[in-house]
């Protein structure tokens, strides 16, 4: 378990980056709470908190491209990652039932994760909110009936909410990727065996495939590959990839000829792979 000062998490406590906190660096650890990925950065940039949980991809719903923008921005550093297990409760105020609930509030990642469920629940509009936990919360607090909340069954159990069904997530086996980012600091070779990396190509038959190569003849695997548009350059894209490894010095071969091959080569974190 890792030990740090202060963190900042999006959402509130009983929200699924709270989960993750308690879980990678223990109970003990001081929470700045954002209702925006966006302000968590600023904290972290500010030195407001020592180091920041990140969504980053989910198993139903695929990447939070707007996070792999945030952290490459930023020149922040990924210097961990766990994985969760995101089980999507229905809660309200006690004494309703279903057909009692008229609109369902959450974040939209996890509405999107929860669609085929109300699809049998055509009455109820789903609306899209900052934070899981923090609508429960809200519920809570003004006592709103007819609104219910999709969270985890820690914020129900916080804020006194009644499970009106478990597990409503399309595929039941549902998990998040959680990075761990830090402003920039020195670069680790210890115990590390995973690293994200960015670069750009040239609009060039086979220049994706030649990096990949490099990646295989120096015995990296490839475990996500994840595109984005240069906004300032139309149809120009930059490349955010991860790679596992069993020798530093196989990463270490495969980082320097990428370097030479690609444009705007950076290294946006080397850590320990959170799925050993």
């Amino acid at each position: 378990m890792n030990q740090t000062k202060s963190i900042a998490i999006q959402g509130i406590k009983g929200s699924f980056h709270h989960a993750v906190a308690e879980q990678y660096f223990g109970t003990a650890s001081t929470l700045e709470e954002c209702l925006s990925f966006d302000v968590l950065v600023e904290h972290l940039l500010l030195k407001n908190v020592d180091v920041a949980v990140m969504a980053i991809e989910n198993s139903i719903a695929g990447s939070i491209i707007p996070n792999y923008a945030l952290i490459d921005a930023n020149n922040l550093q990924i210097v961990g990652e766990h994985y969760l297990d995101i089980q999507h409760n229905l809660m309200a105020l006690p004494g309703q039932n279903i057909s009692d609930i008229t609109e369902v509030h959450s974040h939209p990642m996890a509405l999107l994760q929860c669609k085929s469920f109300f699809k049998n629940h055509p009455h109820i509009k789903l609306v899209e909110a900052k934070d899981t936990a923090e609508v429960a919360k809200e519920i809570s607090n003004g006592n709103t009936k007819g609104i219910a909340a999709i969270a985890s069954k820690t914020a129900a159990q916080l804020f006194n909410l009644n499970i009106l069904a478990e597990s409503i997530q399309t595929i039941k086996h549902n998990e998040t990727r959680f990075v761990i980012v830090k402003r920039q600091t020195e670069y680790v070779t210890k115990n590390i065996n995973k690293a994200s990396l960015k670069f750009e190509l040239d609009h060039k038959r086979g220049s994706l495939a030649t990096i990949l190569n490099v990646l295989s003849d120096c015995k990296l695997n490839l475990t996500k590959i994840q595109s984005l548009p240069k906004i300032e350059t139309p149809w120009k894209y930059a490349f955010f990839i991860d790679v596992t490894f069993n020798e530093v010095s196989d990463y270490e071969k495969a980082k320097s000829v990428v370097q030479l091959m690609a444009q705007n080569f950076k290294v946006l974190g080397a850590y320990k792979n959170g799925k050993l």
